[in-house]
């Protein structure tokens, strides 16, 4: 799964001196956020989403001990409201809307709609931008609303075979996918909140210990079961490592070399590997107006990080999508 990250201080208008663009990492990495229906849809099938979420922060979390104590250390160091802050992200943007979507993603595919919980992470940008308004105090720019509406226009048309004719069956994962990608965006305005605080490594292992924590308590709520089967162990591990943990280190890796607005368009390879895959792998069948508002999310979301990195390119707010 994918989440915003808020890239701030460094000029990211052109590549540091002496590194390559990464683009094609970006690319790779996003790919690989594509790949989370293919591993997602077997396990779906098996446990409850509670157990899913908890083993996808458990996994993680083990090869990341061996940097937990210093990240504790430095949790420690932090004021009141950036220990809170951090704790919302790994309690809320972590594990709660994880559970959010992979129930989202449960009910969709069991109508045959594997892409469209995936597509509409894609908000999380323009989310993140309202968010950071109502939380930080930032100034909304007029031309916000050139992007916010059509976004919402194609994430309307992505979300129902049939626009004009709602059903229920359909608005419930729609709905549930949404609060996922507001919780992450919400993740994001706190990440930048706390970011000068702490190291992107420090951050990302207390996001997943306090997530991990956070999903106890979702397995304690849904009452679902702790241990999985062991069919499903191999499944559990890939899902956790490849499209969580392995992309979101290429991700941040390639971050250090790329320019957002570059990093923005290599980031398509998400939902257009989300398409491939749910289309020749798990049979998903959209309607033409499903495949309109996925390109309109798209090419929106795209644009507006593109416009993003090209007005503020010193020291200011550059939205891009990383992994969970």
């Amino acid at each position: 799964m994918s989440q915003t990250v808020i890239v701030t201080g460094t000029d990211r208008s052109s590549s540091p001196a002496g590194r390559r663009d990464a683009t094609w990492l970006i690319a790779v990495s996003a790919a690989l956020w594509g790949l989370d229906g293919l591993l997602r849809k077997p396990l779906a099938s098996d446990l409850a989403a509670g157990t899913i979420v908890l083993w996808e922060h458990l996994i993680p979390m083990v090869v990341l001990a061996p940097f937990l104590p210093s990240a504790i250390r430095a949790f420690g160091r932090l004021g009141l409201r950036d220990k809170a802050a951090v704790v919302v992200i790994g309690v809320g943007s972590s594990a709660v809307a994880t559970a959010l979507f992979t129930r989202a993603f449960t009910i969709a595919g069991s109508s045959g709609d594997f892409i469209t919980p995936l597509v509409l992470q894609k908000l999380q940008p323009v989310l993140a931008i309202a968010l950071a308004v109502l939380l930080l105090g930032e100034r909304l720019r007029p031309r916000f609303a050139l992007y916010v509406i059509p976004a919402l226009v194609g994430a309307w048309l992505l979300a129902f075979a049939d626009p004009l004719h709602l059903s229920v069956s359909e608005l419930e994962p729609a709905l549930l996918a949404l609060g996922a990608a507001a919780l992450w965006a919400v993740g994001t305005v706190l990440g930048r909140l706390v970011s000068p605080s702490l190291t992107p490594r420090h951050l990302t292992t207390l996001r997943l210990g306090f997530g991990t924590v956070g999903a106890f308590g979702v397995v304690g709520v849904t009452g679902a079961p702790v241990l999985p089967t062991w069919g499903d162990a191999v499944g559990l591990v890939l899902l956790a490592l490849i499209p969580g943990l392995l992309a979101l280190t290429l991700y941040y890796r390639a971050l250090q070399s790329t320019p957002a607005s570059r990093a923005t368009l290599g980031e398509l390879a998400f939902p257009a590997t989300a398409a491939v895959v749910g289309v020749l792998v798990l049979g998903t069948s959209l309607a033409w107006s499903q495949w309109t508002g996925l390109g309109i999310v798209a090419v929106t979301v795209t644009a507006m990080g593109v416009r993003e990195a090209r007005t503020h390119p010193r020291g200011h707010l550059a939205t891009t999508t990383a992994g969970t």
